[in-house]
């Protein structure tokens, strides 16, 4: 199973179209595991610390960032293979 996590802010205008390319991929893969983590959550920031997120929405594929900003669908499901 993949596992994508997805960090955003609730204050972020992008952050909604990079979520929404993810559910879109999920439902275009079905065995994706799917996180979004808003980095204003104590756990979540700590994460974000981890990986060296500098700016949402960044994405992580199976513990490694792939992309920083939303990515299209073709680019996202093409990492995601």
């Amino acid at each position: 199973m993949t596992k994508v996590e997805v960090f955003i802010s609730s204050t972020c205008p992008h952050c909604p179209g990079a979520v929404q390319v993810v559910e879109e991929a999920k439902s275009q893969i079905p065995n994706l595991e799917v996180e979004i983590c808003n980095v204003e959550d104590e756990e979540n920031r700590e994460k974000a610390i981890n990986y060296g997120i500098m700016a949402v929405p960044s994405i992580a594929i199976d513990n490694h960032i792939e992309f920083v900003g939303a990515p299209s669908l073709p680019e996202l499901l093409d990492r995601l293979q």
